[in-house]
Parts: structure tokens; sequence; C-alpha cells
């Protein structure tokens, strides 16, 4: 069973004691994986994935143009959504240099695949998903728990005011709603980070996302009616927001959260919050490999297909060291996320 209260300490047991005289229990685990084998880059493996989504974009702007003004296009929305959504896989690889191992070629990809196809900063989200990933649902240091519109804690529900107070109450009904705004939102706070200190390069990032806009409102309303698209965009977008929002929310939401002050080593940090997702083949293409989050938390560079190799692994250390390992289904990890968001709700729904 998921423990979704606030992470304490917990003392070291004797094998982590163990572990500990000869290094950290992380460095054991790292040691295990590179004489594996499995962080060396697979280019041929990222040659054929991207290459699939290149074709599968290139096919549904032909599939656009082809079919003009005609409410079938609804269809094509719904297929350019699953791309706009491995085309977000494909940035969060770059980003984490899975795909090339320098900087520049990752950075140049980034920005393409973000910036220029999905609408969204690339600059903006390494940011903050480098600060995720560093502090995965710490209550204070993790941006993707932070109370903005939702609650993730009964602490962050009692210190609600405002909007988060007001959607908190109900907020596991309105999770899946909220997610068709998800992909209009990411673009909305790209343009906003243009003016921080989150985005070194404004100037090119912003060109590259007014590029994009350009293509996109220029093509619907050419091609489309507006009624038709309008409707095309609502299609496109919401669905493209609720893929999205299916692949990264079964990771940390419903898994413990830390507390300001709480101290755990990398390793325990890592695991005991995130949550892996069992499924297979389709879920690894799905969720592009982060159903394995919580070996990717580890090892944040390694390639998609090492993953699994890598979750029997860390599985076997962690039951070594004692430190709980929590996977279960698609449907399942769902569950549990709205099952801890209706929960920490209820102190707001009492207070009526």
């Amino acid at each position: 069973m998921v423990n979704s209260t606030v992470l304490v300490e917990s003392p070291p047991t004797g094998a982590q004691e163990k572990s500990r005289g000869k290094g950290s229990d992380f460095s054991e685990l790292s040691r295990r994986i590179a004489d594996a084998g499995l962080l060396r880059r697979r280019p041929l493996y990222y040659t054929v994935r991207f290459g699939a989504v290149a074709l599968a974009l290139a096919g549904g702007v032909a599939a656009f143009v082809a079919l003009g003004d005609n409410w079938s296009q609804l269809f094509v929305a719904v297929g350019l959504a699953v791309v706009f959504g491995q085309l977000g896989l494909a940035a969060h690889d770059l980003a984490h240099r899975q795909v090339f191992s320098r900087r520049r070629p990752s950075e140049a990809g980034g920005l393409l695949a973000a910036n220029l196809l999905l609408g969204m900063s690339y600059g903006w989200w390494m940011n903050k998903h480098t600060r995720h990933h560093a502090n995965p649902n710490h209550e204070e240091k993790d941006p993707d728990v932070s109370p903005d519109i939702l609650v993730w804690s009964r602490g962050q529900a009692s210190r609600a005011t405002g909007l988060p107070r007001f959607i908190g109450k109900h907020q596991a009904a309105l999770f899946f709603p909220l997610l068709t705004l998800e992909g209009l939102n990411l673009s909305f706070n790209s343009f906003k980070a243009l003016g921080g200190r989150a985005v070194k390069r404004p100037v090119l990032e912003g060109t590259l996302l007014v590029a994009h806009f350009a293509v996109y409102f220029g093509g619907l309303f050419t091609v489309l009616s507006p009624g038709k698209a309008l409707a095309f965009l609502a299609v496109h977008q919401g669905l493209f927001g609720i893929y999205l929002g299916s692949v990264f929310a079964p990771n940390h939401k419903g898994m413990p959260m830390i507390e300001e002050g709480t101290r755990l080593d990398f390793l325990r940090r890592q695991v005991l919050t995130s949550r892996n997702v069992r499924g297979g083949v389709l879920v690894d293409a799905f969720m592009g490999g982060l159903n394995y989050q919580i070996e990717h938390h580890l090892f944040p560079s390694m390639p998609t297909p090492a993953l699994a190799r890598a979750q029997a692994v860390t599985e076997a250390y962690c039951a070594e060291l004692g430190v709980p390992y929590h996977q279960t289904g698609l449907l399942a990890s769902h569950r549990e996320a709205l099952r801890h968001m209706r929960s920490v709700g209820e102190p707001l729904r009492a207070a009526r």
C-alpha cells in the first residue's frame, strides 16, 4: 500500500550501515548500473524513435492540408495531440542528455522539439524540471507540487487561499478537466518566462515560439472556417494536455511528500517519492519510458531502452537495503493519485 503521508527521517538499518561503510547507498547502485552497461548512449534507438515521430508529424500536417475545411479534421486533431505528446517526451529526453552527451546538440534538439514544434519554452521547462528532480515532492522546493491551483498536502490545504482553496475542495473530480488546459498553460508560462532569468536566450526562444504559433494559428484559420478552427483547437490542445498529464501525474502524485527540514540521502529521496507503472511495451511507448520513474530519477541521463533492465537491478538493491519500492498498474496509479488529491482536500471541504 502506498504511504501518502509526509516523509520523516528514519534511522539507518544494519544493511544501510554496511553499505555506507563502503560509500553511499547510491554509489553502490551506480556501480552496478554502470557495470551492466546501462548508461551508454543508444543512437540507433533515438534515430528510429525520433524519425517515427517526425514522420507522424509530417503525415498529420499533410492530412490536415489535404482534408481542407471538413469536420473530419477533428480526427487529425486527435492524432496530432498524440504526436505533440511524443514531441514533449522527446524534448524531455534531450533535456536530460539521454540522446547526446554534449550540451550544444542537446540544446539545439530541445529548442527544435519544444519551442518550434511544440510551442513550449525549452529553457523555462528545463529550469523547472531540474528543480523538480533535485527535490521531488518537496513542499517548498519542487515546482511541480507548488499550490498554484491544486494542493498536494494537508499543510498546503490549510494555508490555501483564493483559487487553490476553491478548487482544492473538489480537485480530484476536477483534475482531468483541468488537464485539458495544460497545453495552453505551458505555452502561456513559456511566454511569461521570457522576461525572467530561467530563459537564457529569450530572443531566440521567443522568436521560435512566435514562429510556432504563427504557423499553427495561421494554418488553422487559413484552411478551416472559424468554427471548425476553434473546434480543432479545443480537441487538439485538450487531448494534448490530458496526454501529458496522464504521463506525468502517475509518477509522483499520491506518493509521500517531504517537508522542509527533512533530511534524506539521494537514493531514498528519489525512490520514496516516485512510483513506477507496469504495463509492458504499450505503456512504455505511451509514457516514453517515464513509467520507470524511480530509475529515471536515480539516473536522469540513462537512455530510455535501458530503463527496464535498470528497474530489475534497482528493485533488487532496494530490497537488500529494506527501502520501500513502489510500482503498480497504470489505472491503479491514477486511482492512488486521485485518492490522495481527495484526501488532502478534505480539510477544505470540512471548513465550508
